[in-house]
Parts: structure tokens; C-alpha cells; sequence
């Protein structure tokens, strides 16, 4: 019986350590970091399967790329910023569409309208997510103070103003587990590998073939999508 339940344990522990994976040590400054994605609330009728299903973000000090693409036809969001060339840009694909819409440095991204009076309250809770320390904070929007989200992030990795181009940007720390409010609907991202890789300059240059649009134009496009 003792064998047993010492086999349950170290199984269980198997399993926790390879859904969270940190390959290169601490306080790397360029890498990726690799999140699952979980869909809640109300979404169109496009199956699960075609959604989705990792968010990659790519980094190198103070320059971070997010990459949200649907295994169908590389459609998906990308958000982009190089602070030294003043690229603070949201690309979207969606079959042919190919739009993007150049923000100012402290303008709120496209897309994140639905988070706006957001509140951060920070605690002091800890947890290990992929083998980094990592502190909590809880958030809350104005239609319901009451209901509490709790989020992660850690400061073990480094990237200047991680969140620059987010919601989060008064958190000083790179997010491990958080969420995304886009319409009416919410994305839950939990990180589950960190790489530390050599990373080009060429990554956070400013795509071409891209067209130019409005930001109303771009939030349409970006809601839609979320709601295929």
C-alpha cells in the first residue's frame, strides 16, 4: 500500500514538472516563453480545434513580440514593440486580411478596450510556475468589483517594461498566468515552457504586406475574430 501511494506521488510530480518547463535558467534576458490558451465565456461556432491554441512571446531586453496564431491559414493577432525604434504595432491575419495599426507609446492597444477601469490590487501570495518565483495580484473590472481574478508574474526574467504594450503595465514583472478580456469574452493564458534562445533583431522589425488601418477598424477585426 506504502509502495503505492509513493508511486501516485512521484507520478503526480512527474506530471506537474513536465507541464511547466523553464529550460535555461533565471534572469535570462532574450528567449521565449510559451502560454496555453483557455477560451471562457461565449464564442462563434468555429470549432475549438481551429482556435488558437498557444500564445509565444519572444523577447531581447527591453523588445517583446506576442503571437497568437490559429493553426489554419497562420490567421491570428500579433503584438509587437521596440521601444528604441518607437514600433508599438498590432498586426491581425485573417485569411487574405492582412491590417495593422501603429499605436503611440502610452496609447491602449487594440483590442483591450474591454478591460478599461481595470483594477490591480497586489497580495502577498507566492507560487513556483516553471521553476520561477513568482508574486500575485488580484483584479476586478467596474461591472463586478466583487468577482476577482488572480493573476502571476515574476521578476526573475529579464525584460524592461514587460508590459508596455498590455493592460498590465503597472505590473513590474513579467506575467506567467493572467487573462485577457476581449468583448465579451475571456482568454486565460498560463505559461508552461521558458526557453532561453538567441532571438534576431529582424523579429521586431515592422512586418510589410501589411495595410494600415484605423484603430476602430483594427478592434472590429480583432472582436471578430475572437467571436469566429
Amino acid at each position: 500500500m506504502r509502495f503505492r501511494f509513493g508511486l501516485l506521488i512521484l507520478v503526480v510530480l512527474a506530471i506537474t514538472s513536465y507541464s511547466c518547463k523553464e529550460r535555461g535558467g533565471k534572469n535570462i534576458s532574450q528567449g521565449e516563453i510559451h502560454y496555453t490558451i483557455e477560451y471562457v465565456g461565449k464564442f462563434g461556432p468555429l470549432p475549438e480545434e481551429f482556435r488558437p491554441k498557444n500564445l509565444i512571446v519572444s523577447f531581447k531586453k527591453d523588445k517583446i513580440l506576442y503571437e497568437m496564431l490559429s493553426p489554419i491559414g497562420n490567421s491570428g493577432v500579433i503584438n509587437l514593440a521596440n521601444p528604441g525604434k518607437d514600433i508599438y504595432d498590432t498586426y491581425i491575419s485573417l485569411f487574405t486580411i492582412r491590417y495593422f495599426y501603429d499605436s503611440e507609446r502610452d496609447e491602449v492597444q487594440p483590442g483591450f478596450e474591454a478591460m478599461a477601469g481595470m483594477e490591480i490590487n497586489k497580495t502577498s501570495k507566492t507560487a513556483v510556475i516553471c521553476g520561477f518565483n513568482c508574486k500575485n495580484a488580484e483584479i476586478t473590472f467596474p461591472q463586478d468589483r466583487n468577482k476577482r481574478f488572480s493573476i502571476w508574474y515574476t521578476d526573475e526574467i529579464d525584460i524592461k517594461n514587460p508590459n508596455i504594450t498590455n493592460p498590465y503595465q503597472e505590473i513590474d514583472g513579467v506575467l506567467m498566468s493572467f487573462l485577457f478580456i476581449m468583448g465579451g469574452s475571456e482568454l486565460h493564458f498560463t505559461a508552461e515552457t521558458v526557453y532561453k534562445k538567441e532571438i534576431s533583431d529582424r523579429m521586431f522589425e515592422r512586418r510589410e504586406k501589411f495595410k494600415r488601418v484605423s484603430k476602430e477598424d483594427i478592434n472590429k477585426f480583432i472582436i471578430k475574430m475572437i467571436n469566429l
